[in-house]
């Protein structure tokens, strides 16, 4: 019967592998119209495509084409906006540029989590024996999919050695200084869930049940969509707060930054795609 299982879900897989034809373009997401105006201004030769009220746009940067568009807040939006993308488009690859509340006590406000998995924190099921199911269902192979969804590692491996060779924009001393401190950058476990985390309890959870390293609102929808749909995908969160009870305070001070050296790192990886 496992055999059977099997052999029926590589079917089903190849079969739809055959099926998503894919184009010699990446789609580029981010949540709010800020992260991705800061995108859409570097490309070249842009041009305005609606597909079902949604708004994207096409263009190069470098010697790639791409596709850019503004997913909304949410992991319902992402989904939708990622799923209008890869039907209409179909990109090589996904890539997502944005911010987050940090979780990792070693990372501060304006710092970098290129997510090598990501995980949903706010889904599963609760039973009379205390043994929480965390694992979505993939609707294609009836199978469950993982826990956290790998980034791609081709992807992962070159935004490592990409920010090894751009300079990113100093982040504000917290305590106002007369020089910016560097940015860290680091690869590490980004978690979703339909809220904006502001409490330092709900932070020492996350870290403790999912070893996260920055929560947001979008990011495995998006890379649940793309394991499913078999595309290569990679979330690059910048951090403009500890997800505290200081958050929306730091947010409005460290945004702006954490934006801006999000989309650049994007950008810097889209350039040096072969």
């Amino acid at each position: 019967m496992k055999k059977l299982c099997l052999l029926f879900i590589l079917a089903t897989n190849v079969a739809f592998a055959q099926r998503y034809k894919t184009r010699p373009i990446t789609g580029l997401l981010g949540a709010f119209g800020a992260e991705v105006e800061l995108v859409k201004h570097t490309l070249k030769k842009p041009k305005t495509v609606v597909v079902d009220g949604v708004t994207f746009t096409t263009g190069r940067i470098g010697k790639q084409n791409v596709v850019v568009a503004e997913t909304g807040i949410g992991k319902v939006n992402a989904a939708m906006t990622t799923a209008l993308m890869l039907d209409h488009f179909r990109p090589k690859r996904v890539l997502f540029t944005g911010i987050a509340g940090g979780t990792n006590p070693d990372l501060q406000p304006g710092d970098i989590v290129i997510a090598n998995r990501t995980a949903h924190h706010d889904y599963g099921s609760i039973t009379d024996k205390n043994t929480p199911t965390r694992q979505t269902r993939n609707p294609i192979t009836k199978e469950f999919n993982p826990a956290y969804f790998p980034a791609d590692s081709m992807l992962l491996t070159l935004a490592g050695n990409v920010v090894k060779q751009i300079k990113l924009e100093g982040i504000p001393l917290e305590s106002g200084g007369v020089s910016d401190r560097p940015v860290k950058v680091m690869t590490g476990t980004v978690v979703t869930g339909d809220v904006f985390v502001a409490s330092p309890i709900k932070v020492n959870s996350l870290r403790s049940d999912f070893g996260a390293d920055a929560t947001e609102m979008e990011g495995a929808a998006i890379a649940q969509v793309c394991y499913q749909i078999q595309v290569p995908h990679l979330i690059i969160r910048s951090l403009s707060d500890r997800a505290d009870a200081e958050a929306h305070i730091a947010y409005d001070k460290f945004y702006p930054t954490a934006a801006r050296n999000s989309a650049k790192l994007v950008i810097a990886i889209v350039e040096a795609l072969d």
